[in-house]
């Protein structure tokens, strides 16, 4: 039987992140590939309860039907984020951890890695230790560091090379389209074309964002993911037709976004395409 969590349980909210552009520069000799991107969280996420306890256990809530078939054990994130900072701190006590899922799995959101930082974060809060965070993270995935940072940042290198720089607040639509995206295969279909592209203009992304023109933030991934994927041209075209701007795939998918006027327009268009498509998952948001 898993612990029980004490009344002094702590939660904390684990956001998702969008992509304002990603730019896949060279494929390198280990196998990873040198990125340039700007990522933004979301006030949109994830929920992580942590309490002490005697062992180290793991239970899943999923909210939508996102997350229902997700491990409890090392197979997941969480798990093993918590693991890693356990070990590294000699802790003997454990923690029982509940993740409340409300982002869809394997979506370009980033919603694992999310939970992964927030998991660190909140353990170091739980059993103070003094340990680099940032390094635990960096053995995690590429884009865990990048939320225990907690803002709008340039990512170079693999993810690991973090710039801050403000971003202005943007109103956005999230749409995914209930197709689950590999990130491993989405870069190889992208090695298969032997294509590589220029860094983003972050200067010109961050001037369009505040005066509303459509924005020049290409993902290096969309052409050979959507080809392979009709539901994400679908939704492309949907974030299109209720007159939202600058329509891009997140990472490697499958969700999609786009950006709107104003939080009521985001809201509006986010119900017009809920609509028409009741089986997506569709989400009006904000940058944090």
């Amino acid at each position: 039987m898993p612990d029980v969590p004490s009344a002094g349980a702590a939660t904390y909210f684990a956001p998702a992140k969008v992509n304002l552009g990603l730019s896949v520069r060279a494929l390198r000799a280990d196998g990873y590939h040198d990125l340039h991107t700007l990522l933004v969280p979301l006030q949109v996420g994830d929920d992580l309860s942590i309490a002490p306890a005697a062992t180290l256990t793991l239970e899943v809530h999923a909210s939508g039907g996102h997350g229902a078939d997700l491990p409890t054990d090392d197979r997941n994130l969480v798990y093993r984020a918590a693991r890693a900072y356990l070990d590294a701190a000699a802790m003997t006590q454990g923690a029982h951890l509940t993740l409340h899922k409300r982002l869809p799995v394997a979506s370009g959101l980033g919603g694992g890695s999310s939970d992964a930082a927030t998991t660190l974060m909140a353990l170091a809060r739980l059993y103070p230790a003094g340990l680099d965070l940032h390094a635990l993270a960096r053995t995690l995935g590429a884009d865990v560091p990048f939320f225990l940072l907690g803002r709008a940042a340039v990512a170079e290198g693999t993810g690991e090379i973090l710039t801050p720089l403000p971003v202005p607040r943007t109103p956005l639509v999230l749409v995914n389209p209930g197709v689950e995206v590999s990130a491993r295969d989405a870069y190889l279909w992208l090695d298969a074309e032997e294509t590589t592209t220029p860094p983003l203009d972050i200067d010109e992304v961050l001037a369009t964002l505040a005066d509303g023109r459509p924005v020049p933030y290409p993902n290096a991934l969309q052409e050979p993911v959507a080809a392979r994927h009709a539901p994400i041209r679908e939704a492309l075209q949907a974030l299109t037709d209720v007159g939202l701007r600058s329509p891009l795939m997140s990472g490697s998918g499958s969700t999609c976004f786009a950006l709107a006027a104003s939080e009521d327009a985001a809201h509006a268009a986010a119900q017009a395409i809920a609509a028409g498509h009741p089986d997506w998952w569709v989400q009006a948001t904000c940058t944090l």
